[in-house]
C-alpha cells in the first residue's frame, strides 16, 4: 500500500516534566542535524510529550531511540489556513460540518499562510473529506524530507 501524500510523520517524544527536559530533546534534534518545523508540548501529571514535525523524521527517531526516549509516529495532517482573523474559524467550522473530529491539533505560520496540524481517528478517509469541501491540505513531502 503506497502511503499518503498528505500523511505528515509527526514524532511524539515522551519525556519527564522537569527542568532541563526540553533542552535535552533540543540537544537531540541539534546534534542529529534535524530541523524542528513545528512542535508543541503537552502536559499530563508528571510527564509531558512532546510532538514534533521535521525534516528527517526517521534519522530523529533513531537518534531518539540511542538515548532511550519512549517514542512513536503519528499520522497528522496539514491544512493550509488564511492567516486572517477568522482563518482558524473557517477550517473548523468546515471539519465539523463535514463530520470531522480533531483529537487534537496545533497550528504554525509559514509564509503568507497558517497551517492547522490535526490528529484525526481516520485521516484517510478525513484527506477525501477535506479535499472534496475544498480545503487545501499540505502535502507531507513539505515537511518530512
Amino acid at each position: 500500500m503506497t502511503r499518503n501524500k498528505y500523511f505528515i510523520k509527526q514524532l511524539s517524544i515522551f519525556s519527564e516534566n522537569k527542568s532541563g527536559r526540553l533542552a535535552a530533546i533540543a540537544k537531540v534534534f541539534e546534534e542529529s542535524k534535524v530541523n524542528i518545523h513545528a512542535f508543541s508540548i503537552a502536559e499530563a501529571n508528571s510527564f509531558g510529550v512532546v510532538r514534533a514535525i521535521v525534516d528527517k523524521p526517521e534519522i530523529a527517531f533513531e537518534a531518539f531511540s540511542k538515548q532511550d526516549y519512549a517514542l512513536q509516529y503519528t499520522d497528522v495532517l496539514g491544512i493550509k489556513m488564511d492567516d486572517v482573523p477568522g482563518g482558524l474559524y473557517h477550517v473548523a467550522n468546515l471539519l465539523g460540518s463535514i463530520g470531522i473530529n480533531i483529537e487534537y491539533a496545533y497550528a504554525f505560520r509559514t509564509g503568507t499562510f497558517g497551517t492547522l496540524i490535526v490528529k484525526v481517528s481516520n485521516p484517510g478517509d478525513a484527506v477525501e473529506k477535506i479535499l472534496a469541501a475544498g480545503l487545501e491540505l499540505v502535502p507531507a513531502t513539505d515537511y518530512n524530507f
